[in-house]
């Protein structure tokens, strides 16, 4: 996805969208899945993962965030939509995460059917 004005723009100012799909993510294991995001991460895109991530996962991504954390690399932000409970109040996994950049996204909005964020180029 092309954000911004007219032809001759330079790459920098563009914001790069990952979207992935839940089949995809279902064919990763949990650390193929932290390993995608953070490297798509560290190279500026946004990431949206249709199907999102399991607590556990979500969990680990923090933890191998932090411990990447360097002058080059901010951290992320993340915002997923709470958990549908399923049949008989089973727990099914998150329905949507959206993982980016900390010092480019802000979530400003979150509730049980809208992520709102500000994307900005730094």
């Amino acid at each position: 996805m092309r954000m911004g004005g007219g032809g001759g723009e330079e790459e920098g100012k563009d914001i790069k969208l990952d979207l992935v799909s839940e089949e995809r993510m279902a064919s990763m294991t949990s650390m193929e899945k932290i390993r995608f995001i953070l490297d798509g991460v560290k190279l500026g895109n946004i990431v949206v993962l249709e199907g999102g991530l399991t607590p556990e996962e979500q969990m680990k991504l923090i933890e191998m965030t932090m411990s990447e954390i360097d002058e080059d690399f901010a951290g992320i932000e993340i915002g997923s939509y709470p958990v549908r409970r399923g049949f008989l109040g089973l727990r099914r996994r998150t329905r949507l995460t959206i993982v980016g950049p900390a010092n480019m996204m802000k979530t400003i909005k979150k509730d049980k059917d809208l992520i709102r964020a500000i994307i900005s180029r730094v």
